[in-house]
């Protein structure tokens, strides 16, 4: 039985959709996803581990904001190149340099000996990242049979949060060795050598072979990709009349550089508009304050031990790994409009909870009631969320009688120096008191963590592997590496302000306040996107360029001569960016 027919969108005859899962096409598949757990990986890692080294190199709040950020920043910075290296050295080879520097970041993190050191780990790390994150989604975009490009390319997403649940468990079984934040972080050197071994045994993608002039090596590729028994002439013919025409507009406007050629271009202009405003939302939607912060936001929320804050941390990254997988199975079902928006709006609602959990915690936080000149300035202040403040270096005492009090600590033990908390190392409390250290005691500390929870619930089936799935399918060809190289920096540079600004934020503003920004935040992305995203599922690269096309408004139709559904295509048309 043959596959559902798919019209050419130049007018062509119709095409037998029947390729299959071939083994190298799986093979591909296994080790982009690989490529994606990277991501995921130092992604988690950093939560737990950051929590521990904190402590043993004494870091101020902007310097863990600086070690979690400087990945970020050298991902930004390396994605901006990235479609330079994806055009002037292929997908591949491109892929191969980032497993490589991936791989060496991973290494001096490992064997750190100060905070320095660490930062410049972070940033080669970072390198790494931003060079894979921008060319893998592209390179399996442009290999994947149009039926399977949904699922595949969310199989990147599934890559990356599979990596952070393993890096949560990775953390949690080193959370109580010695130097075990060291393992945690120099383990990534293992799956990125994976990727570099991997990859020395696949293709280059057929559509940059056909750019270059290699149309043997493509049409080989593709038979390999595609199964020895398809037929994949007119798959090469619609590529080579791709190239071709890209080719001729080149030519036509040699002295044009493609930026400004794609703002000049409003089907192009339109596509990069969409393509930049969700990978920005992805990260204005808070999902990696979530995960590079997971185990602090824990503990602010009442979960004393670090050991504990990990283990949980590990919990909230296997819902995101599971609810990843079950965006796999609808994003080719409901389509990526419905799902991006009905993630978009869950995750609003959800970061409103979580907001409010730390209001209720903030609203009955235990008072101080004793105070002592022998407390230094820890006696200056008059609550528990004043005292445990990370800019202080005082923690809360309190009593089972309702008392409590505000004692300065020992850096390294994090044990009293004062007052009824202070115990010798190895004691146990009195009855019924609590010594806290950057965090206070509430009975509403399963509020917030429940909104974590539901926030990735919400998130990860969506939003998680949205802007990927559509940032490979809607640029044209000549547009594809600078339009995809602008949308991966954009999602890293807003990924890197809002990382780096986090705990400073919560310092002004409260969590309470810091969260209910994001939610409001959230919330204008619902509204922008249900006016200017189409629906992309079930077409072929070169069908969806017609989505925001000028030959698409004339015939009103999609592709398969079916009209438009209301609120899709025909809203973005009438849309002037």
């Amino acid at each position: 039985m043959t596959g559902p027919m798919v019209v050419d969108s130049k007018g062509g005859e119709a095409v037998v959709d029947n390729a299959k899962m071939t083994l190298l096409a799986m093979f591909l598949v296994g080790l982009s996803a690989n490529s994606g757990l990277l991501f995921g990986y130092d992604t988690g890692v950093v939560s737990g581990a950051m929590l521990l080294i904190k402590k043993e190199m004494e870091l101020t709040d902007f310097w863990h904001e600086l070690i979690v950020s400087g990945t970020i920043g050298a991902a930004w910075a390396f994605s901006l190149c990235g479609g330079y290296l994806t055009d002037k050295w292929g997908r591949r080879r491109t892929i191969l340099t980032a497993a490589v520097i991936f791989t060496v970041g991973s290494l001096i993190m490992g064997f750190a000996t100060n905070k320095e050191m660490l930062l410049a780990g972070r940033i080669v790390v970072g390198v790494g990242v931003g060079l894979a994150s921008m060319s893998t989604p592209m390179y399996m975009a442009e290999c994947c049979a149009p039926k399977y490009r949904g699922v595949l390319v969310t199989i990147y997403t599934l890559g990356a949060t599979s990596g952070q649940f393993v890096a949560g468990i990775v953390s949690g079984l080193f959370s109580d060795v010695t130097d075990g934040w060291r393992w945690m972080l120099g383990l990534a050197a293992v799956p990125s050598i994976a990727l570099l071994v991997g990859f020395m045994f696949l293709p280059e993608s057929p559509r940059w072979l056909v750019s270059r002039g290699r149309v043997d090596e493509a049409e080989d590729v593709l038979q390999r990709l595609r199964g020895r028994d398809v037929s994949v002439h007119q798959e090469l013919k619609g590529i080579r009349e791709s190239c071709e025409e890209d080719q001729r507009r080149k030519a036509e406007l040699h002295n044009v550089n493609v930026p400004l050629r794609i703002l000049r271009t409003p089907h192009a202009r339109r596509a990069l508009f969409l393509g930049a405003a969700l990978a920005g939302y992805q990260q204005l939607a808070g999902i990696n304050t979530a995960m590079y912060y997971s185990a602090t936001i824990i503990k602010m929320a009442g979960v004393g031990s670090n050991s504990a804050a990990i283990w949980l941390s590990a919990g909230t990254a296997g819902v995101n790994c599971v609810c990843t997988v079950v965006g796999m199975f609808v994003v080719d079902r409901m389509g990526r409009r419905v799902l991006t928006l009905c993630s978009l709006f869950g995750a609003g609602v959800s970061l409103a909870i979580l907001g409010g959990g730390f209001l209720m915690m903030d609203h009955t936080a235990p008072k101080i009631t004793e105070t002592s000149a022998l407390a230094g300035a820890c006696a200056a202040y008059m609550t528990c969320g004043e005292c445990t403040s990370t800019r202080h270096t005082c923690g809360f005492c309190m009593l089972g009688n309702g008392t409590g009090s505000c004692w300065p600590f020992d850096k390294d033990s994090e044990l009293a120096l004062g007052g009824a908390c202070m115990t010798p190392a190895g004691a146990d409390l009195a009855a019924g008191a609590e010594w806290a250290v950057g965090y206070c005691p509430s009975d509403y500390s399963w509020v917030a963590v429940a909104g974590l929870v539901i926030y990735l619930f919400c998130f990860a089936p969506g939003m998680g592997p949205a802007p990927w799935v559509i940032n490979s399918e809607v640029h044209p060809l000549w547009a594809r590496d600078v339009s995809n190289s602008i949308s991966t920096s954009t999602n890293w540079l807003f990924n890197l302000i809002v990382s780096l600004s986090f705990l400073s934020l919560v310092d002004e503003i409260e969590a309470y306040g810091a969260f209910f920004l994001f939610s409001a935040v959230t919330f204008t992305g619902v509204v922008l996107f249900w006016f200017i995203m189409p629906e992309t599922k079930g077409l072929t690269l070169e069908e969806i360029q017609g989505l925001f096309g000028a030959d698409m408004e004339k015939t009103g139709a999609t592709g398969d001569g079916s009209k438009p559904p209301h609120n899709n295509i025909q809203v973005v048309k009438t849309i002037e960016l």
